[in-house]
């Protein structure tokens, strides 16, 4: 479910009561986990995936009300109409247009009172939020252009003497996005201590790549593939695929594995450790690209001209799980997948994902039918990239949806969704997702993206009062049965509390 599909009167989801009430909403479904998108900044195409910074948390996401509530906003100053009409999808660009008209409002009063958790928390963070804030400044300062054609190649190339000269000449925009950082994760450590409290972890998704157009590349080049002028060279994307016979030329920097070996991995290592103070599980994206991964030439205008190149293995990934042996990972193994991506997952011990929509697809390996499955793997009815599973009966091959039915016993009277969803559910897998929608048994109209096709995607929003107390306890007594229950949610069940 991601953040910005929750209910809100202000154009998109954010951290705030809907956030607090979906929490609720999951503990009463006895529900032990919430998966979300990406939480960074997007950029071109409003992608979680393309995102402005991989440690940064997104602006729009910041709640307007609890603004209020700690006298940084007026409430009359907070126009609902202004960040999009329709309450089942987001409007980004009047959000883009209005919201951070507001945010700097709320910064102005903030900046001229008790700075002093501000500050700590711009320190504690200086690592990521320097580069961040000032290149974000720098974006505003060149009307919002990809700092690859900044007019100014002294700070394009992030000469010294132009970063002192424009963090002083920007120095006021610098502290905006700073502070909007300082609201974002002030908001986000008390949901997620929220969360806690009541037995729900939070799983992140960690894309493999970042956005050309973001601080990470223009702020570390030498980490990536690029020329003397800090271009890239090839791009990332995938061959064609189920989702598309031109392939997806995501457009991403290829990294420079070599050169971020000579550090041991260390831009990686921080990376994962600042995704490890927003969530308690990663998912990491595209994870057969760590074995070998697909290489466009930069001025390609599809992936069908790519190439597989050898990626880090186990070098790397060694290094990962090790120096995190604390944090819970799930690999994403989707995509077309070699014995040596296979035997790459073997030797991480990570658990990989089986999507049920595969699962009855002609098309696909059988190996995402359940009753392959081992414990070590995450069961999905389908993920944002999938259309959700009513809608994939409608348009599915009619062999595959008639074998669905055949295998998992599906009924009239259960409901197609409920039916798919008690397959996975009743799966040997560690863990069982599905998304909202499966749930909610919508169609294609609320699909979150379609792969390869700009435009349209990551708009879905949820309607306020979709989620009933029918629906919750029909939820909780499925986990229950099937012995995924949440600890505390159970704990009050046998207190007789339920």
């Amino acid at each position: 479910m991601p953040v910005s599909a929750l209910p809100s009167p202000y154009g998109i989801g954010t951290l705030g009561k809907a956030a607090y009430d979906f929490v609720d909403f999951l503990f009463d479904a006895n529900q032990s986990y919430w998966q979300m998108l990406p939480l960074g900044p997007t950029s071109y195409g409003d992608s979680p995936y393309q995102s402005f910074s991989t440690f940064a948390g997104n602006p729009y996401y910041v709640d307007l009300d609890m603004l209020v509530e700690d006298g940084l906003l007026l409430k009359g100053e907070i126009k609902p109409k202004l960040f999009g009409t329709d309450s089942e999808k987001v409007d980004y660009e009047a959000i883009y247009n209005n919201r951070f008209d507001v945010l700097r409002k709320a910064v102005e009063r903030g900046l001229s009172g008790n700075t002093q958790e501000f500050f700590t928390f711009a320190s504690e963070n200086s690592e990521w939020l320097t580069d961040y804030s000032l290149f974000m400044a720098l974006k505003y300062h060149f009307n919002m252009k990809p700092w690859t054609e900044w007019e100014d190649e002294n700070i394009r190339l992030r000469r010294p003497d132009s970063v002192r000269y424009y963090t002083d000449l920007l120095n006021e925009d610098v502290r905006f996005f700073q502070y909007v950082q300082f609201l974002f994760y002030k908001q986000w450590n008390a949901l997620r201590s929220y969360a806690k409290e009541k037995g729900i972890g939070i799983i992140g998704d960690i894309p493999i790549y970042v956005a050309m157009d973001s601080a990470d590349v223009w702020a570390n080049p030498g980490c990536f593939q690029l020329d003397s002028e800090n271009r890239p060279i090839e791009v990332a994307g995938v061959p064609p695929d189920y989702f598309s016979a031109d392939g997806q030329l995501w457009g991403n920097p290829l990294y420079n594995w070599d050169a971020m070996k000579q550090d041991g991995y260390g831009w990686w290592i921080r990376r994962i450790a600042g995704a490890s103070v927003l969530y308690d599980v990663l998912r990491i994206d595209h994870f057969r690209g760590f074995e070998s991964y697909w290489a466009v030439p930069a001025d390609a205008e599809t992936a069908k001209d790519g190439r597989w190149v050898k990626g880090p293995g186990m070098d790397f990934v060694g290094v990962m799980t090790s120096w995190f042996s604390n944090m819970q990972f799930i690999a994403e193994d989707l995509g077309f997948l070699t014995q040596e991506v296979r035997d790459l997952l073997r030797d991480s011990g990570l658990p990989g994902m089986k999507v049920l929509e595969f699962a009855f697809d002609s098309r696909e390996p059988s190996n995402y039918l359940p009753h392959t499955y081992t414990e070590n793997c995450v069961c999905y009815v389908g993920t944002h990239d999938n259309t959700p599973v009513m809608a994939w009966r409608q348009e599915a091959d009619k062999d595959d949806v008639k074998f669905a039915i055949e295998y998992l016993g599906l009924n009239e009277e259960e409901g197609f969704s409920t039916g798919i969803i008690r397959g996975g559910m009743s799966s040997v897998s560690k863990l069982f997702i599905t998304q909202m929608q499966d749930y909610l048994a919508l169609g294609a109209e609320s699909r979150m993206n379609v792969p390869g096709v700009l435009g349209g995607n990551w708009q879905w929003r949820l309607k306020k009062r979709a989620l009933t107390k029918k629906l919750a306890q029909k939820m909780a007594h499925s986990a229950y049965i099937y012995g995924r229950s949440n600890p505390k949610w159970l704990e009050n069940k046998n207190k007789g509390d339920d």
